[in-house]
């Protein structure tokens, strides 16, 4: 999945939707994220439970490019979120 723009309270339920779709494929999922300038706490949190999800069944979420507010606040809140890595 490739997405673009910013991830608040606005975007929140496009957000939520998209990560709800993740959870219905089989396999890791792919996040293409270098076109998102910003994703706030509540946004991550969102990815950090659908990742949580998903690592229950052996899979995670991969994450490329994500912008650094998403970064710095997986690395603060959920540095120990195996199901998710981040690259790029």
């Amino acid at each position: 999945m490739r997405a673009s723009g910013e991830v608040g309270l606005t975007t929140r339920g496009q957000w939520q939707g998209a990560l709800e779709r993740l959870l219905q494929h089989d396999g890791d999922a792919y996040l293409e994220l270098s076109a998102v300038t910003f994703v706030d706490v509540a946004g991550t949190s969102a990815l950090a439970l659908t990742a949580q999800r998903m690592g229950a069944d052996g899979r995670r979420i991969v994450i490329d490019r994500p912008p650094s507010s998403l970064r710095r606040t997986l690395e603060m809140f959920w540095s120990d979120l195996s199901a998710i890595e981040v690259t790029g």
